[in-house]
Order: structure tokens, then C-alpha cells, then sequence
């Protein structure tokens, strides 16, 4: 939703013409004639090939083993070619079978590891090769920084909360602001982008909702959704805006979310009928099923927090059934959560066996939920004494194995879940691998560590030990890509400015840390 939120930065970066080494006068001739060949392409060399080849037809007697070839060929029977067909298949089964044991092992592909850390900078080593004279690392830093650049995308939090039943209470009690402006832009261009579509002129109501979403003043934004409801009664994207930000209760979110419901179904049923009439037709039903995707899952979040749980499970469910090209809203982590209270932890673990999939971005949740079940098994018998003695079981080492995969991927949580570090309220956009993804998950999942006993002892026995595992983490990764620079930089913009300093203070890029250090006992 706000993948492009965070990657402004990216963009210039990507925008800004890189200097063409040819024309640098201060390169030597050796650099300038390596620069000219580059530029020439793959087209020249590719017919000074062809041509070599042609000059050496006659003493490499190509005609004549081109024709030994042909015969070769022609004198194969039916049996070669089932041979050879049986031992490939046996080949890419023997394949498929390793893999898939790899991957349960270790949670990752073998294949992708390898190219990854192995095949990638082969191919990739010759990039910005040509440097100036005295600075032969400039090229890679630059590259370095873009690939830093584009790896801290931010992501719209799944489990944001309600501006004015939470947020905006949380401000008339303590006085502080819990968002950045830099978080609300984000929430606006979503809006724009969710919320709107080309053909809103039709609609005088969707004409002034248009302008209501780009209001930076939030009375104004509720001025203007009152007006478009004058104008049309049944303006769904009006009744989210007032449920959003001037309902200060979930119960009174819930009845505007409600009536939203009811108008964008009755939208969303125009619009599939005309859908095939015109391109525009087209990108107002995508509008209209966002809007009722997205009045659909807030209604669930309003169930689960009013205690309705198996009620919110059952919209989550059927909103996957119903639209499963949208999973990049990551509804399936609400459901996660909302599975995690009820205790039905086999539910829990078929959701991950889909989402938990190498082809799919992965996330706190998703990793350190995988954590909790294979802790779960163990947690209540475990002491780290008698661990010492007679070593790990099996299922003692896959539970480490899966909070070292966790601890990977996202540092910062541990802190938060064994109270080391205080919550605040989590943001509306999160930064994947980030200080913000680790109070959004800790803020929403402490509750389901404290309620499995042991659980939140074996975290604090064993997460440690994945900083002895990676070493140089910035460099080098284990199961996942090495661990990103630039996110104090992005966390730094998207929580409070009281917050950002204390994540300064006590450290957020991993190597400097400290984690290499004794931590002091968990907080009781």
C-alpha cells in the first residue's frame, strides 16, 4: 500500500545520470579505451565472434564434425531418448526432494542461498568497475547506498490503529503527539491512492472527498466528508473518513463503519455491472473494491477489539476467499493475531504453512509467530541447566533454530517482548526489519508470548546467540539478505521525536548495538 511511501529517496537516486566515464578527462587512455569498448555493446563483440569463427571454419574442420554431429544425432534410437528422459526427471526429483528438506530445515532455498551469496556478485562484480584515479571504492559505495536506499521501503502497518478512537485519546491524556508528520503524509497518499480514481468528477460527493483526502487539517477533512454527505447519503468513502478520525469510541466506529458497509456494497454492485464498458469504468471498480476491502477489514479489527473475536476471524477469512489477489494488505496477519487469542494454534500454523513461503515477503510476524509455535512444544520443560547437561532435543533445536531465523530478521523485538526496551503506541507505517515493526509487533503479540509458559525464558536464554552466528551482519546475511543500514535514518522520521532519540541512545544499527554485551535481567 505505501511501498513507495519510504522510497522517495530511491527514486532520486535512481533519477540523478550517473557521470560517463568515456568523457572524464581525468582517466588514462587504458581507462577511456576500456570505457569506449563498454559502450559499444554486446552487439560487436557478439560479430567479431561470428567473424573468428568463420576464419577458423577450415583448420577446426567445423563442416566435417558438424557432420559427424548430424550423424550422431540421426543414429540415435527411441531408447536413448527414454534414458535420457527417465534419469533427467530422476535428477530434478532428487532436486526437488533435497530442497524441500533444506527449506524445512532451515527455512530458506539452497538454490536461492547460492546464487545469492555466491553467483550474484559474479555476474554483478564488473558493475561501476571504472573509478577515478585515488577513489576505487566510490562506485561501490554509491551502489551501495542505492541498494540501501531501496531495501528501507515502508510498508502500511496492518494493525494500525483508529486516529480517533486511540490516537487522537492518547493525545488528549498525555499531551503528546503519537504520529509524525512524516507517517500522516504517508496515511494521505494512501488515501489518494485508495480512495479516489479519475472518473470522481461524475460523482460531485467523490469530488469533494477527493479534496477532503488532501486536507492536511483534520476539522477541514470532517467538514468536507459531512458535505459530500449532503450531497449523496449513501458516500462510502465519507462514512470511513468520519469513523476514522471524528469517532472517538470503536463502538461509534463501528456503526459508521457499518454504514459505509452498506453503501459500498451497493457501489461496488453498480460498478461490476459497467465494468467492461471503458478503461475508466475499470479503474472505478478497482476504487470501489478497495473501498469495501477496506471498510471489510476494519470491521473485523472493530470485532476483535471488542471481544467479538470468532466474529473477526470469520470476515478476515472470507475477505481472503473473496479477494485473494489482495495480499499485499497483509490481511492475513491480522488473522494471525486474532487466531493467536483464541489459542487455536493449528489454525495458526496452517496460515503460516501458506504465508510463510519463500516467494512471499517475509515480516515480524510472520517469522517470530513461526518462533512462538516451535517454542511452544518445548517452552514449559525447558531449563537451560539441564540443556547444558544432556544437550538440545530436536525439537529444542528447531525452536532455536526459528528464533535465530526471527532474531535475523528483525533484531529490535526481542528487546520489546522481554521488556528491556518501553512500548509506545506503533505507528501507521512500519519499516520492515526496522525499530517501528518490532513496537508494532511487540505492541499487538506480547500478550500471546506471556501466555505460553517458558516462552519468553527460552527467548531470553537464546537470541543472543544468532549475533555469534553473524558476525558481520551489514555484510553477510544467514537465511536472509544482510541486514539493511539506512533503517535508524527511516525509523528516525516515522516515530515520535522522543522515541527516535531513545532508539539513538540505545542503538538500532546491529553491529554498534551492543548486543554483543551482557544484557541486564528482564524487567519483571
Amino acid at each position: 500500500m505505501a511501498d513507495g511511501g519510504g522510497s522517495g529517496e530511491a527514486a532520486a537516486a535512481r533519477a540523478s545520470p550517473a557521470p560517463v566515464p568515456g568523457l572524464n578527462p581525468t582517466l588514462g587512455w587504458r581507462e577511456r579505451l576500456r570505457a569506449g569498448l563498454a559502450g559499444t555493446g554486446v552487439s560487436v563483440w557478439l560479430v567479431a565472434g561470428l567473424g573468428l569463427l568463420y576464419a577458423l571454419r577450415i583448420p577446426l574442420r567445423l563442416c566435417e564434425n558438424l557432420a559427424a554431429v548430424t550423424v550422431f544425432l540421426n543414429s540415435l534410437t527411441p531408447k536413448f531418448y527414454v534414458a535420457l528422459t527417465g534419469t533427467s526427471s530422476l535428477i530434478s526429483g532428487l532436486i526437488f526432494v533435497f530442497e524441500w528438506w533444506y527449506f524445512h530445515k532451515h527455512g530458506t532455498s539452497f538454490i536461492e542461498q547460492v546464487s545469492v551469496s555466491h553467483l550474484q556478485p559474479l555476474m554483478g562484480g564488473t558493475e561501476s568497475s571504472i573509478s577515478e584515479p585515488g577513489s576505487p571504492s566510490r562506485n561501490r559505495e554509491s551502489e551501495t547506498s542505492r541498494q540501501n536506499l531501496s531495501e528501507c521501503k515502508v510498508w502500511r502497518n496492518p494493525l494500525n490503529l483508529f486516529r480517533g478512537a486511540e490516537y487522537r485519546r492518547y493525545t488528549w491524556v498525555t499531551g503528546k503527539e503519537p504520529l509524525t508528520y512524516y507517517d500522516m503524509n504517508l496515511s494521505a497518499q494512501d488515501h489518494q491512492t485508495f480512495f479516489t480514481c479519475d472518473t470522481d468528477f461524475l460523482r460531485p460527493s467523490d469530488t469533494v472527498m477527493q479534496k477532503a483526502w488532501r486536507e492536511r487539517n483534520p476539522p477541514a477533512r470532517i467538514k468536507a466528508a459531512y458535505q459530500a454527505l449532503e450531497l449523496n447519503n449513501d458516500c462510502a468513502t465519507a462514512y470511513v473518513l468520519l469513523a476514522e478520525e471524528e469517532a472517538t469510541t470503536i463502538v461509534d466506529a463501528e456503526k459508521l463503519f457499518k454504514q459505509a458497509l452498506k453503501a459500498g456494497e451497493t457501489i461496488y454492485r453498480q460498478s461490476q455491472q459497467c465494468q467492461h464498458q471503458s478503461p475508466q469504468h475499470e479503474a472505478q471498480l478497482r476504487r470501489d473494491t478497495n473501498v469495501l476491502v477496506y471498510i471489510k477489514r476494519r470491521l473485523a479489527m472493530c470485532a476483535r477489539k471488542l471481544g467479538r473475536i470468532r466474529e473477526a476471524v470469520k470476515i478476515m477469512r472470507d475477505l481472503m476467499k473473496e479477494f485473494p489477489p489482495l495480499t499485499m494488505l497483509n490481511i492475513h496477519e491480522n488473522l494471525l493475531e486474532s487466531l493467536l487469542e483464541l489459542q487455536a494454534y493449528a489454525d495458526v500454523q496452517a496460515v503460516l504453512a501458506k504465508y510463510d513461503d519463500i516467494s512471499l515477503p517475509k515480516s515480524a510476524a510472520i517469522c517470530y509467530t513461526a518462533a512462538l509455535l516451535k517454542t511452544r512444544t518445548v517452552s514449559e520443560k525447558f531449563s537451560p541447566e539441564t540443556a547444558s547437561r544432556r544437550g538440545l532435543s530436536t525439537a529444542e533445536i528447531n525452536a532455536v533454530e526459528a528464533i535465530h531465523r526471527a532474531v535475523e530478521f528483525n533484531p529490535h523485538v526481542p528487546k520489546y517482548l522481554l521488556e528491556m526496551k518501553s512500548l509506545i503506541l506503533p505507528p501507521e507505517h512500519i519499516l520492515k526489519r526496522g525499530d517501528s515493526e518490532a513496537i508494532a509487533y511487540a505492541f499487538f503479540h506480547l500478550q500471546h508470548w506471556k501466555r505460553i509458559e517458558g516462552a519468553l525464558n527460552l527467548l531470553q536464554c537464546t537470541w543472543e546467540g544468532t549475533f555469534r552466528m553473524i558476525p558481520h551482519p551489514l555484510e553477510k546475511g544467514h537465511l536472509f539478505y544482510p541486514y539493511p543500514s539506512c533503517t535508524e535514518m527511516a525509523d528516525r522520521e516515522l516515530l515520535p521525536n522522543g522515541v527516535s532519540s531513545l532508539v539513538a541512545l540505545t542503538g538500532v544499527q546491529w553491529p554498534h548495538l551492543g548486543l554483543l554485551q551482557p544484557l541486564p535481567p528482564r524487567i519483571k
